[in-house]
């Protein structure tokens, strides 16, 4: 099975959605996976109520689908709510939507000042096996893991936009922090993980990239570059 990562700068606005379908169409792989807000950009804020996609709206990705499974992050207005989701498509159709559990409230970060949080974490049937989707802060909270445990997935994509904190000379705290979390999703789980964090700067915020794939043994498979816009292409066994 190939994988596709396409650690990139969103741009906060709509027109994402064009370039995304573009990519999921000019790719060779099974899955092409991109990261959280990868439709939005991250700092909406009070825009969110602007820019915030109506699943209708997101055709074009089911119509890509038929050619490779896309997962993608975006803002999706359901029912008069905002959700931070991580999403996957599939032969044509949407085939599951994760809404972002746990929001970060603190720091900077005010996501729960805007959004309104998911209520559980699931697994479902793709052409590849069982999987699931997490979103960012998700996974730092330890109750995620024990749901999961349950659901025994095959794969785990988290998507993220985690900014850059901690620099060292040749890593970052943030960095160490985050696979410290993805290997004890592996290691509970025995899921393969797909990892994608966005890079870039967004009004004087900056993110620190680092995707990877891991294996269920903990193993990286594959990791993309710090701080580099940077799309490549993976074999997992699955």
């Amino acid at each position: 099975m190939k994988i596709t990562l396409v650690q990139n700068t969103p741009k906060l606005n709509r027109t994402n959605l064009d370039r995304v379908v573009e990519e999921a169409l000019a790719c060779k792989s099974e899955v092409i996976v991109f990261c959280e807000l990868a439709l939005n950009g991250y700092l909406l804020q009070d825009k969110l109520l602007e820019d915030a996609f109506l699943i209708d709206e997101l055709k074009p990705l089911c119509d890509a689908s038929v050619h490779r499974d896309i997962v993608v992050g975006a803002a999706l207005k359901i029912d008069d709510e905002y959700f931070n989701c991580a999403l996957y498509f599939s032969g044509g159709e949407l085939l599951n939507v994760h809404k972002k559990v746990h929001l970060p409230n603190y720091g900077m970060f005010e996501e729960a000042r805007y959004f309104d949080c998911g209520k559980e974490f699931e697994s479902f049937k793709t052409s590849y096996g069982e999987a699931a989707l997490l979103v960012c802060e998700d996974l730092w909270n330890p109750d995620t893991v024990k749901e999961l445990f349950a659901k025994k997935p095959k794969i785990v994509y988290v998507l993220a936009a985690s900014p850059a904190r901690g620099f060292k000379d040749d890593s970052l705290t943030i960095q160490e922090q985050w696979y410290d979390l993805l290997t004890n999703l592996t290691l509970h789980c025995g899921t393969k993980v797909v990892f994608v964090n966005r890079v870039g700067f967004e009004d004087g915020l900056g993110f620190w990239g680092g995707s990877c794939i891991m294996d269920s043994d903990a193993k990286i498979l594959h990791k993309l570059p710090l701080f580099d816009e940077k799309i490549e292409t993976v074999e997992v066994k699955i």
